[in-house]
């Protein structure tokens, strides 16, 4: 159990440090990326309005493959999404993740797609 808790108080020190580099505007929003063990989900958030512009998420919907894979198809649906919001720029905030696997299959997506950050 000690394990567990040193992990999670580790992630919530990461968490925090990336963001306090990391804020979102309405030209430039935050991409959060969230990944759990099932599914994974993506908003781009203005901070300085505190609203989400867009949201997309494997929640709901019967996608089928590995979350890797998931996480390639949520990338590309943000970036669609965005670009119907006219949004072409955003800051990556990875969440206390490492940037690696899952993570970077869903930014690679979306670069893919057309958003820069």
């Amino acid at each position: 159990m000690a394990n567990l808790v040193k992990k999670l108080i580790n992630q919530g020190l990461r968490k925090a440090r990336v963001r306090a580099k990391v804020s979102g505007t309405a030209v430039r929003p935050r991409l959060s990326v969230s990944i759990s063990n099932k599914h994974v989900s993506a908003q781009l958030i203005d901070d300085v309005n505190q609203k989400t512009l867009v949201a997309s998420t494997t929640v709901g919907t019967k996608q089928t493959g590995t979350i890797t894979e998931q996480a390639a198809i949520i990338g590309a649906d943000i970036a669609k999404k965005a670009k119907k919001a006219k949004i072409n720029a955003a800051v990556f905030d990875r969440n206390g993740r490492q940037y690696a696997g899952r993570l970077s299959a869903l930014a690679d997506a979306a670069r893919k797609e057309g958003l820069e950050f």
